[in-house]
């Protein structure tokens, strides 16, 4: 029998948190008190806004349902270490839909996972191996977790840094947001030693360490990390603009393409353009293009336009 309060509560909410309908006798029988004890708990647990819903019988039943609000989970050791396997598995590389909120979670989750559980986490990644595409950086999941605490926490963020051309330097910054682009992850903060902000591909960062000195937010000058990004990009990289039609209805082709990549306008009813600037290499580019499972046309740039032939052309010959 649990005695204390509040170790019985969390108890009964991990039991509640299996997908099934739990009868108040079960319940009381697994807790050791009685079914006028599980009903007290259970409106304690509702007064801290977890959804539990009772049924009517002879033997009542009682289940945890969706509510309007996400309440705190309580995860046993096999449920922590598998969420926690599977966040660094998303966070180590971009993958497109694996954004900053999952690094979050992932910072959250291992500042309160005890040191054993710690351990088998990194054992099980260590001992797999993720299929990816191939074309990002691969970074350490502490490195992200790091980055991602210092932001939420607003604590200045010390880190080695090396530039594109193999310089190295050390760098202070008050970071502002972790960017995906589906292929890397940018940090966009600013740096103190340089009195400017900067974006920093992370796959390049090394020896994160939090200050622990607290700052107040700087006002980003484009509002958007997103779009600082983006613009920050351009500057430094050679692009060029490509337009793209689809022979897709817009909402179809926009949940398939990177929103970096621009954003599709609907041309009749059953097509859309997708007018956009890149940096990456053209061949690159049609690969990705044909990745959308879509038919499409290119218009511009010829270079674009050649890429996209070859393309066809070479994946024709390997089909026999």
């Amino acid at each position: 029998m649990t005695t204390d309060t509040p170790a019985r509560l969390l108890q009964l909410l991990s039991l509640l948190q299996t997908p099934r309908e739990w009868p108040g006798g079960e319940l009381a029988d697994r807790l050791g008190v009685s079914r006028r004890t599980v009903r007290r708990d259970v409106d304690r647990l509702r007064e801290l806004g977890y959804p539990v819903q009772a049924t009517m019988g002879a033997d009542g039943g009682y289940r945890l349902v969706a509510g309007k609000a996400m309440p705190p989970l309580v995860l046993d050791d096999e449920e922590a270490v598998a969420i926690a396997v599977g966040l660094r598995a998303g966070a180590g590389h971009a993958l497109e839909g694996v954004d900053e909120a999952s690094v979050r979670a992932l910072a959250k989750l291992e500042q309160v996972l005890p040191a054993r559980l710690r351990h088998r986490v990194s054992t099980l990644q260590a001992a797999t191996t993720p299929l990816t595409s191939g074309d990002g950086a691969t970074i350490a999941p502490e490195t992200l977790t790091v980055m991602a605490s210092t932001v939420a926490g607003g604590e200045r963020l010390r880190f080695a840094y090396r530039a594109k051309d193999g310089s190295e330097s050390r760098r202070l910054t008050e970071p502002y947001r972790l960017v995906s682009t589906g292929r890397r992850w940018y940090l966009v903060a600013y740096d103190l030693d340089r009195e400017d902000w900067r974006t920093f591909r992370v796959d390049r960062v090394s020896e994160p360490f939090a200050t622990g000195a607290r700052f107040t937010p700087r006002e980003l000058p484009t509002g958007s990390a997103a779009e600082f990004l983006r613009q920050s990009i351009h500057r430094r990289q050679e692009t060029y603009a490509f337009e793209v039609r689809f022979a897709a209805p817009v909402e179809s082709v926009a949940a398939r393409v990177p929103g970096w990549l621009g954003t599709p306008e609907a041309d009749g009813a059953d097509g859309c353009v997708l007018h956009g600037t890149s940096g990456d290499p053209v061949e690159w580019l049609a690969v990705r293009l044909a990745m959308t499972g879509y038919e499409f046309t290119v218009r511009s740039p010829t270079e674009l336009v050649d890429s996209v032939r070859a393309l066809g052309a070479r994946l024709s010959r390997a089909a026999g």
